[in-house]
Order: C-alpha cells, then sequence, then structure tokens
C-alpha cells in the first residue's frame, strides 16, 4: 500500500492503548488517527474520523467490541475491523468473525506480528491468531454434509486454488496459467462461494485441510 494506513484504536486500558498507539506510530506506513476507551467513543470517532482499520478491545465496558464490530461493519463497510483481545475462546472468535471483523489477534503477539497482521487486515484479507487457526478450520468444515467440500470445484478452479495456497498473488497465477489478472479473480470469487469462505485465506486453509496444497 503506497498511502498510509489509518488506525483507530479502542481499548479500555489507557496505558496498554497508548502503548498500542505507540508501538504502531514507529511503523513505516502506519498513522494512528485516534484513540477511544469504549465502544460507543470508537463507533462515534470512525464516524468523524473514517479511518482504514478499527482495532478494537473485546471486553470494554457499555458496547463490548463485538457489538460494536456489527455496528461499524454495518455503517461504515470501508472500514477494516480488527480485534485485539486476550481471548481465545472459539465462540467468541466466531462470532466477532461474524460482525464483521476481518482479524483477530491475541495481547500476547509481538510488535512486529501486531503490525503485519494490520497491513494484512488493511489489505482487504483475514488475519487470525495462528494458535487459533486450527479452531477455525474445524468450525469451517463440522457440519458440512459433503466429506471434501473442494469437490464441487471445477479443475481450473482447483489449480487456481491450489496456487493461492502455495502463496501466489492473482497476477502471479494469471502468468503461471496464462490467463489475465481479472479472470483469475473471477474465478476465485466462485471458489470462495462454492466453498462457503470470505477470503483467499481461508480457501487455502481447507485446501490444506483436504490435502489439496502441497
Amino acid at each position: 500500500m503506497s498511502d498510509s494506513i489509518r488506525i483507530l484504536i479502542a481499548d479500555d486500558h489507557p496505558l496498554f492503548r497508548e502503548g498500542v498507539a505507540q508501538s504502531l506510530s514507529g511503523e513505516p506506513g502506519f498513522t494512528v488517527v485516534g484513540q477511544a476507551g469504549s465502544g460507543e467513543e470508537a463507533f462515534s470517532l470512525v464516524g468523524e474520523l473514517l479511518p482504514d482499520l478499527l482495532l478494537l478491545d473485546v471486553t470494554m465496558p457499555g458496547n463490548g467490541g463485538i457489538a460494536t464490530a456489527s455496528k461499524v461493519a454495518t455503517a461504515w463497510p470501508v472500514v477494516h475491523i480488527m480485534m485485539l483481545t486476550v481471548s481465545e475462546d472459539q465462540d467468541t472468535l466466531l462470532a466477532a468473525l461474524k460482525a464483521g471483523a476481518r482479524g483477530y489477534v491475541l495481547k500476547g503477539v509481538t510488535a512486529r506480528e501486531l503490525a503485519n497482521a494490520v497491513r494484512v487486515v488493511a489489505g482487504g484479507d483475514i488475519y487470525i491468531s495462528p494458535a487459533l487457526a486450527g479452531g477455525i478450520l474445524f468450525e469451517l468444515t463440522a457440519n458440512r454434509q459433503d466429506d471434501d467440500p473442494l469437490t464441487t470445484l471445477t479443475d481450473r478452479e482447483r489449480d487456481i486454488l491450489n496456487l493461492v495456497a502455495e502463496g501466489l498473488t492473482n497476477r502471479e497465477i494469471g502468468e503461471r496459467l496464462h490467463l489475465a489478472e481479472k479472470t483469475i479473480k473471477h474465478y476465485m470469487t466462485n471458489v470462495l462461494q462454492k466453498l462457503h469462505v470470505r477470503s483467499r485465506v481461508e480457501a487455502a486453509l481447507l485446501a490444506q485441510k483436504h490435502g489439496l496444497a502441497k
């Protein structure tokens, strides 16, 4: 991203919030545009500042992070939402994702890991702390009648998904398969819909789960 990522931080612990703000402000390409101590204040500031990314604590007085995420996602879907929390509870994680959060990061991460997660989420993808990713895979596949959801994909879609799982971008996949980048994007839209997932990260996780990715 060439432009600075504008970040709003919401956490009811001032000392922790200031530390996160200072850490992110020191990263190239990041600008912390505001801080909030509650869900209500965060919602108000999002309307005023329209940041690129809202970093939310799950547990706050009044409207908690999940309720705030839902309100922000409805009112300003352009704002990317990431939860920063101590909670490793799978139900809380899933509730946050359903509310519109695109990232879920545990507070024990390093400054570098947090900065990387912010870049991933601000770039439009989903980031989940690796320690929690396995549980999400289970939830994504647990209640499906089809043991292998990848059987719904065409051969071309499977080829593209395999390259996504290898970490290739749409442009790189297009070059590999001699297709236009726009065509690859259309294929990926079909893949996400067929697999009932919201991002290429989740699709890649499913591919690895079912042995497609090498």
